[in-house]
């Protein structure tokens, strides 16, 4: 019969061969400058991706040469998702235009910091993550109502935008109801035409066209964060300003049920 000395140093030894049978298991540390595409916990926005969405959506800037192009469609952005939560090396996938490309990679760059990866051995990673940014004409935007002053406005959605890892994923929301002027688009643009006061210096210049004027229509049917995208001067992006901070209130755009923010533009007609 072995001593219970032999019996213990055996219990020791087994107890020591299965530490190190599992420590050889264990996943190799990650790489310092690794890069991932799939990851055990992958990176997300600060704030979460529906804030993420709405930053992204309030912020876009719908150039007005591809508007007037009539072009649309989704821009999937590549980046890397440093371990400091910085976003690195942006780059666009899938071309769509020049400008919505440029327009798509300033959003990404001018977004806020992400919760950075995590993968083996819960270390923090670096991650390649691909968003697809949506620029979205509503249907009819180049259509005329009654003339050149009864232009239909031009919209493009404010609804979420779906920023993730996984590039199959929605990139936009459409409205179930897009935003209109209360009474229609003709009633607004008669109240423009008669609100409207042409400059002195315009005039005196014989300068006339349209002014382009990008602004929110909020839940609410207000009009806010107004912005002149296209010029005239001589006094008259100024007046177009005025005008949509004064006018009546919209009817907000609707999704399941619920009011919803969207981004208008609006030609102002200026005309001798």
């Amino acid at each position: 019969m072995k001593s219970p000395l032999l019996l213990l140093l055996g219990c020791l030894s087994f107890f020591g061969f299965n530490a190190h049978a599992q420590k050889r298991k264990m996943p190799p540390k990650p790489s310092a400058d690794a890069v991932y595409d799939s990851v055990a916990q992958p990176a997300v926005p600060l704030g979460g991706t529906e804030k993420y969405a709405r930053f992204l959506a309030d912020h876009q800037k719908y150039p007005a040469t591809a508007m007037q192009k009539g072009i649309q469609g989704t821009v999937k952005v590549s980046f890397i998702v440093e371990k400091t939560g910085t976003v690195n090396e942006v780059k666009v996938l899938t071309p769509l235009s020049p400008e919505l490309d440029a327009e798509a990679i300033r959003l990404i760059k001018s977004g806020p910091k992400w919760t950075p990866a995590k993968h083996l051995r819960n270390q923090v990673v670096r991650q390649r993550v691909v968003v697809p940014i949506s620029f979205v004409l509503s249907p009819g935007s180049t259509v005329t109502i009654g003339g050149p002053a009864k232009e239909r406005p031009i919209t493009t959605s404010a609804a979420d935008i779906a920023a993730s890892a996984h590039p199959d994923r929605p990139a936009v929301v459409a409205p179930d109801r897009a935003t209109q002027p209360v009474g229609g688009n003709e009633a607004f643009f008669e109240w423009i035409e008669k609100n409207q006061k042409y400059p002195t210096l315009a005039r005196q210049r014989k300068i006339q066209g349209k002014v382009m004027v990008e602004f929110i229509v909020q839940t609410d049917g207000s009009l806010t964060d107004a912005r002149v995208i296209k010029r005239l001067g001589s006094g008259l992006d100024e007046e177009a300003m005025r005008l949509i901070k004064t006018a009546p209130k919209w009817e907000p755009a609707m999704f399941q049920g619920k009011p919803i923010k969207q981004k208008m533009v609006l030609p102002v007609l200026f005309q001798l």
